[in-house]
């Protein structure tokens, strides 16, 4: 009798951590990770006192909560869109306050004491205060400043490797850094605008103010989200990169910081222009460039979603998950209706267990699709075995959700193609494909020989589907020669129901019991 629990992954000692020759090696106190991240919120704090002091002191306390009150509205806007390109495979939290902090305090700090020193040296050294302001704007600010935002995104590229896998993520965590940057550079640009009119007495639609206002939040409010996403899809592409391309992985993220830097240098520059020419370089330069950003980006999001569709299949024929939930986590709107579906009717702790199986599934697929292309790191096997187990424990909660969302939303569509060799138990021969409620929609790529596999109407599985041993048309026989059809490392099709490397023994998969 199969236990319904599959058996836990082999694990290797941690790098470092575990046992070595019977002996543990103790870390050091600065090596905890609670030091490190109390060092790091103690320097965050730390920036945002200064930096609050220094606003407070050249705009004043009243000037000081009008630019913030102004400065916030903005935030929640950008930080909605830019959580909404994450919505395929969500970052966590953590990392996305840490970019909004680093931006907003020490990102700003450093900004403000760099320009404040460079333009006063200029000034002293040439004896010309306008030209060192002008100076100061377009050279010596956008290179401070992107340099600044650009190590947030290489902090969570070095430390959070797990969390940035792509474009998306890149941009993300650019994009949250950069906002935060700009709302801090708002509440003194605001503030400071407030005070003027304090002291002219200018109101209303012809104040300072007003101007101020319109310019950095209605019209550019991505101004300088545009700039830094620059360097976060270099960062991006790098991540996309094997680790042994070590020149592609540093070249490619300078060149995005680079164009950051040569694009707020020209948005800078253009208010020496005139009125004209600001607006000229607005229309022809900015909206063309994030427009182009937008598209690319949510051109990103789709490849992603059809990454998901076109690699979990793997993993439902070795039984993991079920054969319709690739097409409803390759879909946003049945992703959304899954999670509704099981807040409805078991609660929002259930609909945040959906929404965690649907993210450790889009990270096994983004895993398995690295692996196919070469690209996966040595913990490949190790990592995999981890979002399966995280998947199983989840299983009961998110499947039944999961299979009402594909039947409201799946049409009658044919199954992609499979990206894997067709081989042994994992043949694909000509069939038909399966549908919504199990219905088969014309002759075409199916699994196996035989009828399609389908939903039942019912919540979840229905027995016609599963890992057995006669899953794929015939029963498995000794020599078949599939053990050669799979990719190096990271293939599949040993035996029916499980997959290589894990110690399963013979037989059904425990997924094979529709009840369990």
């Amino acid at each position: 009798m199969s236990s319904p629990f599959p058996p836990s992954p082999p694990q290797p000692p941690h790098p470092g951590g575990g046992p070595e020759g019977g002996v543990l090696r103790h870390a050091h106190w600065w090596q905890h990770r609670w030091v490190r991240y109390g060092a790091l919120i103690t320097l965050l704090a730390l920036s945002g006192l200064v930096i609050l002091a220094l606003v407070r002191e050249q705009t004043g306390t009243e000037g000081l909560l009008v630019g913030l009150g102004l400065a916030v509205l903005p935030v929640p806007l950008l930080v909605a869109a830019f959580r909404w390109l994450d919505r395929v495979e969500p970052g966590p939290w953590r990392n996305l306050l840490f970019a909004f902090a680093w931006g907003a305090c020490a990102a700003a700090l450093i900004a403000i004491i760099a320009n404040s020193f460079a333009t006063r040296w200029i000034a002293t050294a040439t004896a010309d205060p306008s030209g060192a302001d002008t100076l100061g704007a377009t050279v010596i600010a956008p290179v401070v400043e992107e340099s600044a935002k650009a190590a947030a995104v290489l902090l969570v590229f070095l430390f959070r490797r797990r969390d940035f896998t792509g474009i998306v993520d890149g941009v993300v965590i650019a994009g949250i850094t950069a906002t935060g940057f700009a709302f801090t550079e708002n509440i003194l640009y605001l503030g400071t605008a407030f005070g003027t009119d304090q002291l002219t007495g200018d109101s209303g639609i012809a104040s300072v103010t007003a101007a101020t206002f319109f310019v950095r939040v209605v019209m550019s409010p991505f101004a300088h989200p545009l700039f830094t996403v620059l360097t976060g899809i270099g960062f991006g592409v790098a991540a996309l990169s094997g680790e042994r391309q070590h020149t592609r992985r540093v070249l490619l993220p300078l060149s995005g910081l680079l164009l950051a830097m040569g694009m707020h240098a020209l948005w800078n520059g253009s208010s020496s222009f005139g009125e004209l020419g600001f607006l000229a370089v607005y229309a022809a330069i900015m909206v063309p460039a994030f427009g182009l950003l937008t598209w690319l980006v949510v051109w990103t999001r789709q490849r992603e979603l059809r990454t998901v569709r076109e690699e979990l299949p793997a993993y439902a024929a070795a039984g993991w998950i079920t054969p319709a939930e690739p097409f409803a986590l390759g879909s946003m709107r049945a992703r959304r209706l899954a999670r509704v579906h099981a807040g409805r009717h078991l609660g929002r702790p259930a609909a945040r267990v959906v929404a965690q199986y649907e993210a450790y599934a889009t990270s096994l697929a983004f895993l398995r699709h690295r692996g196919r292309q070469g690209r996966a790191g040595a913990d490949f096997l190790v990592r995999e075995g981890e979002l399966l187990n995280e998947l199983w424990r989840r299983k009961d909660v998110a499947r039944p959700a999961l299979d009402h969302a594909a039947r409201m939303t799946a049409p009658p569509v044919r199954m992609p193609p499979p990206p894997w060799p067709a081989y042994g138990a994992y043949g694909y021969g000509q069939g038909q494909t399966y549908g919504p409620q199990g219905q088969a929609y014309g002759p075409g790529q199916g699994y196996g020989q035989g009828p399609a596999y389908g939903l039942s109407p019912a919540y979840g599985p229905s027995p016609t589907y599963g890992p057995s041993p006669t899953y794929g048309g015939r029963p498995h026989a000794p020599g078949d020669g599939h053990r050669n059809g799979h990719t190096p490392g990271y293939g599949y099709g040993y035996e029916p129901g499980h997959l290589p490397g894990y110690g399963y023994p013979p037989g059904p998969h425990p997924s094979a019991d529709p009840h369990q």
